[in-house]
């Protein structure tokens, strides 16, 4: 009698499957845009942020030696949870003016892009002069 590992491998069949129905409960996800336009105004940093910029500038003071972003970042996490929201009103109110200034920008690019101020060949003009 022959082991299985003796005798020759049998071919596989191979079957033709049909073409799989799609979901109509799934929705295609959007294709994810470019980079965008390099002439549209930055989103401005949220309150933590700027409450980051003067953590850094405090803890890099009480501890010069600590040179890890990583540990600077997770010191001021830890220090922006166990804030009370008085302390953090101060960041939150920077970043709302930061927020409505951004919002005007905005504003002011989307009216420019609709009229066709923005031409790219008005854009050449502006980085040649």
């Amino acid at each position: 009698m022959k082991t299985r590992s003796q005798t020759a491998p049998k071919p596989l069949k191979t079957v033709a499957m049909a073409p799989r129905p799609s979901s109509p409960k799934r929705k295609p996800r959007p294709k994810p845009a470019g980079k965008g336009d390099p002439r549209a105004p930055k989103k401005p940093p949220t309150a933590f942020f700027y409450f980051m910029e003067d953590f850094r500038k405090i803890y890099k003071q009480e501890k010069p030696s600590v040179k890890s972003m990583q540990e600077i970042g997770k010191a001021c996490g830890e220090k922006w949870n166990t804030m009370a929201f008085e302390e953090k009103v101060k960041y939150y109110d920077i970043a709302t003016e930061k927020r409505a200034e951004f919002e005007k920008a905005m504003i002011e690019y989307n009216k420019k892009k609709e009229s066709g101020e923005m031409s790219e060949e008005s854009d050449y003009d502006e980085l040649i002069s």
